[in-house]
């Protein structure tokens, strides 16, 4: 089983206009809801390929108990985290030729106790869950230090841990030697202090981090695929897509793949990335099932190409780079 934590999830409204006037009433052609937050996203994945998962998230008010309907209807396991305050509702604009305006709220603050149960809910299961995937931005309330805390709770109780965060969150959790961390090339390149501008660049940027304390690096490049580096040594893969469809999300179901085929290895980057360009070809937030996915697609190997430029960071071909977390 794996366990997802998302300390900020969120109730994801999009509405598909035929244009995004400023100023404007504007009629919608469509609208649709979905649970939110980057860990939600890891456990939707992972239940749309047949996985068990348990989503813990911290819900409060009627945004929080339609996104614990929405998650149950899709046979997630809820483990839900009581709050004081409102579970944030983020806003899509959805224009025909896929440009997608974001509006998303900063969430309820927490207290020290709300707090403290969060942290607690790592420790409950026996026996500990196979990996404990933590993902997002933290709400108000949580310090930068949260999800080191988190990453320790989480080995005490024996299960890995998979952490999929930026800025100060991620430096601070790698004193607690997290099992394999996620940036995407922005955040690998935020994380030590300097830009990337080659694919060897990230890889000396992934090892910088594993000195830190990071067991394994996964780093999605753009457009340029991705890069696990860990004990056993560096790969690199890339991915097929036929077209795009829509990006939301699909980093996150990258990290389910992963995840799912074991977090090692360059069998688990395969299944990143296969998992990674279905959920590209999908509309919305629609998480990729087996039927969806081509191993013939991906292509992994120990010969990486120290030298390849990288590309746009935000090209929109790229199957796994999903931005900063939610």
């Amino acid at each position: 089983m794996i366990l997802t934590v998302t300390p900020n999830p969120s109730l994801d409204r999009t509405y598909e206009v035929p244009a995004l006037e400023r100023g404007e009433v504007l009629r919608a052609t469509g609208e649709r809801m979905d649970p939110g937050g980057k860990g939600v996203n890891v456990s939707r994945a992972l239940a749309a390929a047949g996985h068990r998962t348990v989503a813990v998230v911290p819900l409060g008010g009627a945004p929080g108990a339609l996104v614990a309907e929405l998650l149950a209807a899709q046979g997630i396991r809820v483990a839900p985290v009581p709050l004081t305050g409102h579970t944030r509702s983020n806003i899509a604009i959805a224009e025909p030729d896929g440009t997608l305006t974001k509006v998303n709220a900063p969430g309820p603050k927490l207290s020290p106790e709300e707090s403290e149960t969060l942290l607690a809910s790592v420790g409950r299961y026996d026996p500990a869950p196979e990996w404990i995937a933590c993902c997002g931005s933290l709400p108000r309330g949580l310090a930068p230090e949260w999800y080191a805390e988190l990453v320790t709770r989480a080995h005490a109780a024996g299960a890995r841990i998979a952490l999929d965060t930026s800025g100060p969150s991620l430096l601070a959790a790698l004193t607690a030697r997290p099992d394999v961390v996620k940036p995407n090339a922005e955040e690998l390149a935020g994380a030590v202090g300097r830009p990337l501008a080659t694919v060897g660049d990230a890889v000396k940027a992934a090892r910088e981090l594993r000195e830190s304390g990071a067991g394994a690096v996964l780093a999605s490049l753009g457009a340029d695929g991705q890069l696990l580096v860990s004990d056993d040594g560096v790969w690199y893969g890339t991915a097929a897509v036929k077209a795009v469809r829509s990006d939301v999300g699909a980093g996150d179901a990258s990290l389910a793949g992963f995840l799912a085929a074991g977090g090692e290895g360059p069998e688990a980057l395969a299944a990143a990335l296969a998992h990674g360009a279905a959920a590209v070809q999908l509309p919305g937030s629609e998480m990729p099932t087996p039927a969806d996915l081509d191993p013939s697609a991906v292509t992994v190997t120990a010969d990486v190409p120290l030298d390849r430029a990288l590309r746009d960071l935000n090209d929109p071909k790229d199957p796994s780079e999903q931005g900063s977390p939610r």
